[in-house]
């Protein structure tokens, strides 16, 4: 069992504001993951795995900047999945790292890396496993800047879209496994 409450203090203990959004975010995704885990049995979904590496999913954060929800790092936001995933496989955690790096938008491709620049690896960051799907799915419900509203369907949608046709398929298709 991962003590992943330790984890957060070790990196964020000069950062209450910002330990407080990781979270009370993280939980949400967890909570909810965790219920559409319940519903799906056949799945055979790891739940200990899945509350641990939820809790973790954005330990990155704390690398970039994000003023707005008291992230005061030097790199861009879309880094924060690798940067979390480098730490928690510092830390031994290497099936945590890749929930990290894969749960950005529905996955982030190799050919979106190159197409956009983005700041990346290049290397694709899409959900493999049940686990992976479900908190990646999860977390697209809960805002880090509006801490405990959820964010409706439809939004994240469209949302979504701004990252092409297969990321909204992929974003569907992990919607039809667990709703």
């Amino acid at each position: 069992m991962v003590d992943y409450l330790a984890i957060i203090d070790k990196y964020y203990f000069e950062s209450p504001e910002l330990k407080n959004i990781l979270i009370v975010h993280s939980r949400q995704v967890s909570d909810r993951a965790l219920l559409l885990a319940s519903r799906h049995p056949e799945l055979n979904i790891d739940l200990q795995f899945v509350e641990e590496a939820s809790m973790l999913h954005d330990i990155g954060i704390i690398y970039c900047n994000a003023p707005k929800i008291y992230c005061f790092g030097t790199h861009q936001y879309i880094e924060h999945g690798v940067l979390g995933g480098e730490l928690l496989r510092r830390e031994g955690l290497p099936r945590h790292a890749e929930v990290a790096e894969r749960h950005t938008g529905s996955g982030i491709t190799i050919e979106q890396i190159i197409r956009e620049e983005l700041p990346l690896p290049e290397k694709d960051y899409c959900p493999q496993t049940v686990e992976e799907k479900l908190i990646c799915y999860a977390d697209k419900f809960f805002s880090k800047s509006h801490i405990g509203e959820e964010v409706a369907y439809d939004k994240i949608r469209y949302n979504i879209w701004k990252y092409g046709h297969d990321a909204v398929l992929r974003f569907d298709q992990m919607r039809e496994m667990f709703e």
